[in-house]
């Protein structure tokens, strides 16, 4: 299915960044009609399609996801197969997600597979695009924890806050950094500084690896 949004008056595309809300979906046609190549998430029968992400955006995922592969590849007891969006997670029932990273743990890997992954992630990471800041930073948070699924971080560019969700007792606990070390409660022995985030151009991802790992001797 392809979905064009367009502005009403002039019947040109929109270029700002937008969700567009559907109603009247079953997760049968969900499964059948969603785009491998878009971001459309399904809750309790209404499709949400986001907008083509920013250049930005994207870099900065890839960044992150550097970083986390890096430290991944020499910790395979701690993480198992690393996700991207537009890959959905099963979320709960009537609930799929497509978050911008996700980190599966290793007795899951087996589960890295078809559409939508139905595996509870160590670790899911949310990149805040204008149109998903209420999205990010106050919906997902209570669907992840109710979910149980241990981590939640929010990066938000715009505000140049890293936001941490960790699950303690029945929900979440949360701190946020502009500058400091945030250290991960679901992968042993990772961490970042925020500052690192804000730098431009961003510190090597190996290099940041490197400083990771070396903090571990």
């Amino acid at each position: 299915m392809t979905l064009a949004v367009v502005d009403a008056r002039t019947r040109t595309p929109i270029q700002e960044d937008y969700l567009v809300y559907l109603p009247g979906w079953t997760l049968e046609r969900y499964l059948q009609e969603a785009p491998e190549n878009a971001f459309w998430e399904f809750v309790h029968g209404e499709v949400v399609v986001h907008s083509p992400v920013r250049a930005e955006h994207q870099l900065l995922v890839q960044w992150l996801l550097g970083v986390l592969r890096g430290f991944c590849l020499q910790h395979p007891e701690v993480c198992g197969p690393i996700l991207t969006g537009p890959a959905g997670l099963w979320v709960a029932p009537g609930v799929i997600r497509e978050p911008d990273i996700f980190v599966l743990a290793p007795e899951d890997a087996d589960k890295a597979r078809g559409f939508p992954v139905k595996a509870r992630p160590r670790l899911v990471v949310e990149v805040v695009s204008p149109s998903t800041r209420r999205l990010d930073l106050d919906i997902k948070p209570q669907e992840y924890a109710q979910a149980r699924i241990p981590e939640y971080w929010v990066v938000d560019e715009e505000t140049r806050t890293l936001v941490q969700h960790w699950l303690e007792g029945e929900g979440y606990r949360k701190a946020v950094f502009s500058e400091g070390r945030m250290v991960s409660r679901a992968l042993q022995g990772f961490w970042l500084e925020a500052s690192w985030l804000w730098q431009r151009p961003r510190p090597s991802e190996w290099d940041l690896v490197r400083t990771i790992l070396a903090s571990e001797a």
